[in-house]
C-alpha cells in the first residue's frame, strides 16, 4: 500500500486483463453511488437515535458531498504524480476504515466527522476511476469500458434505496456503513492483483496548495449556496455572501493557475474547447439524471402512492441508463464517434423530458418517460467522458478525471436544488411545479446537446498527444 506493484504475470498476459481492471474499478463505482443514494434513508433513524432535528442530520450527507467535490481535482493531481493504482487502493483503505468508524459513531458530530474522512477516501477513488478505466483498455475500447463503469454507477444508484431499506429494517442504520468493510477489503485485494501500474505520470515538483485551496473554496461555498436554496433555511443575505465568495474564489483560481509554476489545473489542457465543453456536458448530464430522483417520489407520494411504488417507478431511470450504457457499442453504427453519440443521447433525453411535461403524471407514462430519459443519458455520459479523455495527455488523466467527477457532483447538487426550488415556489400548484421542473431538465439536456455540437479540437490535441496517451515510448503496462 506504499508503492505501486505490478500485477502477477498470469493476470497481465491474460487476454481479458483490461476487463479485469475495469471490473475492479466498477466495484468502486458501484459502492460510491450506492453509498450516496442509501444515506438519506437513515435520516429518520438518526433523528431518533441522536435526538437531533433534520437540519442537523442532513449534514451527514452534505458534509460528505462537500468534501468529495472539494478534493476531487487535488486527489487526481496527486494520483498523476504518485501513481493512480496506489492512490486508488489507498483511497479504498481510507474509505473502508472510515466506514467502520461511521458504524461505531457514538454521537452525531462523530458521525459527521467520520463521513468527512470517508469522503476523503471516496475522492481518491472517484478521481482515479475514469483514468484507470481509460488507461487500462485499448483506445478503441475506451467508450465501451466507460459504459460498463457508468452502468455500475447506475446499478448502485438503483440498488441503494432498495438494499438500504432492507438493511435498516433488519439490522439498523449502523450496518449501512459496516457492510462497506468486507466489500472494501475485497476490493483492495482485487485492485492489488487486477489493476495495472501507472504508465505515464506528470513531472514532480511543489504541489499547488494555493490552487487546491482556491478550487476547494469555490466548489464548497457555491455548493453550500445551492444547498441553501434547496432547503437549508438560511437567510437570503447568507446565500448572497456565499455566491459572492464562490465567484471571488473562482476568479482567484483562474488568475492563479495562469501564472503558477506547476498548476493544479493546466489551462492549456482544461481550457481547450473539447475539455471545457465535456465538463459542461458532464454537469448538465448529472443535473438531468439526479433531478428526477427528488421529483418523482415527491410527485407520486403526494398523489397517494406508497414510497415502494414510487421507488419502483423511479427504477426505470437507472435501468434505462444501464441498458443503454452497456449495449450502445453493439447496437449503434460503428462509424459513430463519441460526439454523434453524445448529441443523439442528449437529444433523446431532452425529448423524454419534453414528453414528460405533457404526459399524465401517473406511474405508467412517467415510467416510460424515465426509461427513455435514462437511455439517453446512458448513451450520452460514457461517450462524453470518452470524448474528454481522448484529447487529454495520459500523464494528466487522473487530474481531468477528477474534474469530470467534480462536474458530476456539481450537476447532482444543481439538479436537486433546481427541482426543490421549482416545487417550493409552486407549492400551491404541485402540477405546475412538476411541469416547470421537467421543462428545466429538458432545457439542461438541450444544453448538453449543445456542448456535443461544439468543435471537437482542444488545445491539448497538439503534436505529441494522441487519443488517450502521448507520443513516445510508454512506461510498462504491468
Amino acid at each position: 500500500m506504499l508503492s505501486e506493484r505490478a500485477r502477477p504475470a498470469r493476470v497481465r498476459k491474460h487476454r481479458h486483463a483490461p476487463w479485469f481492471a475495469v471490473a475492479a474499478v466498477c466495484v468502486g463505482a458501484f459502492m460510491g453511488q450506492l453509498d450516496a443514494s442509501v444515506v438519506t434513508l437513515i435520516f429518520p433513524s438518526l433523528q431518533r437515535g441522536f435526538h437531533a432535528p433534520l437540519a442537523a442530520v442532513q449534514w451527514v450527507a452534505l458534509a460528505y458531498l462537500l468534501t468529495v467535490i472539494a478534493l476531487l481535482a487535488g486527489a487526481g493531481r496527486l494520483a498523476d504524480v504518485a501513481g493512480r493504482k496506489l492512490v486508488y487502493l489507498q483511497g479504498f483503505a481510507v474509505f473502508t476504515a472510515a466506514s467502520a468508524a461511521c458504524g461505531f459513531a457514538s454521537s452525531l458530530p462523530v458521525l459527521v466527522g467520520s463521513r468527512v474522512a470517508q469522503a476523503v477516501g471516496a475522492a481518491m477513488l472517484q478521481a482515479n476511476s475514469v483514468a484507470l478505466v481509460v488507461t487500462s483498455v485499448p483506445p478503441r475500447r475506451a467508450r465501451a469500458a466507460l459504459g460498463a463503469q457508468a452502468a455500475a454507477q447506475s446499478l448502485g444508484l438503483a440498488v441503494g434505496p432498495l438494499a438500504g431499506g432492507l438493511v435498516v429494517g433488519l439490522a439498523g442504520w449502523r450496518w449501512v456503513f459496516w457492510i462497506n468493510v468486507p466489500v472494501g477489503l475485497a476490493a483492495i485485494v482485487a485492485g492489488r492483483y487486477l489493476l495495472p501500474r501507472t504508465r505515464a505520470r506528470v513531472r514532480g515538483g511543489a504541489f499547488d496548495v494555493i490552487g487546491l485551496v482556491l478550487l476547494a473554496g469555490a466548489a464548497t461555498v457555491l455548493l453550500l449556496a445551492v444547498s441553501a436554496v434547496s432547503g437549508l433555511g438560511w437567510p437570503s443575505w447568507v446565500i448572497a455572501v456565499l455566491l459572492a465568495a464562490g465567484a471571488a474564489s473562482a476568479l482567484g483560481l483562474w488568475r492563479w493557475e495562469r501564472r503558477a509554476a506547476v498548476p493544479l489545473i493546466d489551462a492549456a489542457v482544461v481550457g481547450g474547447g473539447a475539455v471545457a465543453a465535456g465538463l459542461a456536458g458532464a454537469l448538465c448530464g448529472y443535473l438531468v439524471l439526479f433531478g428526477p430522483l427528488v421529483l418523482v417520489p415527491q410527485v407520486l407520494v403526494a398523489a397517494g402512492l406508497s414510497e415502494s411504488h414510487a421507488g419502483a417507478v423511479l427504477s426505470a431511470l437507472p435501468a434505462g441508463f444501464a441498458v443503454a450504457a452497456l449495449t450502445a457499442d453493439h447496437l449503434l453504427p460503428r462509424r459513430w464517434g463519441n460526439r454523434p453519440r453524445c448529441l443523439a443521447g442528449a437529444l433523446i433525453a431532452a425529448t423524454a423530458a419534453g414528453a414528460a411535461t405533457i404526459a399524465p403524471v401517473t406511474p405508467g407514462p412517467l415510467a416510460a418517460c424515465l426509461g427513455l430519459l435514462g437511455a439517453g443519458l446512458g448513451l450520452f455520459v460514457p461517450a462524453n467522458n470518452a470524448a474528454v479523455m481522448a484529447v487529454v495527455p495520459a500523464r494528466m488523466s487522473a487530474t481531468v478525471g477528477g474534474l469530470i467527477n467534480m462536474a458530476r457532483g456539481m450537476g447532482t447538487a444543481l439538479g436537486i436544488a433546481a427541482v426543490t426550488l421549482a416545487l417550493f415556489t409552486t407549492a400551491r400548484s404541485p402540477t405546475t411545479g412538476t411541469r416547470i421542473a421537467l421543462a428545466g431538465l429538458g432545457f439542461a439536456a438541450l444544453v448538453a446537446a449543445l456542448t456535443a455540437a461544439l468543435p471537437p479540437r482542444s488545445r491539448a490535441s497538439q503534436p505529441g498527444t494522441v487519443a488517450g496517451g502521448e507520443r513516445g515510448r510508454p512506461g510498462p503496462l504491468a
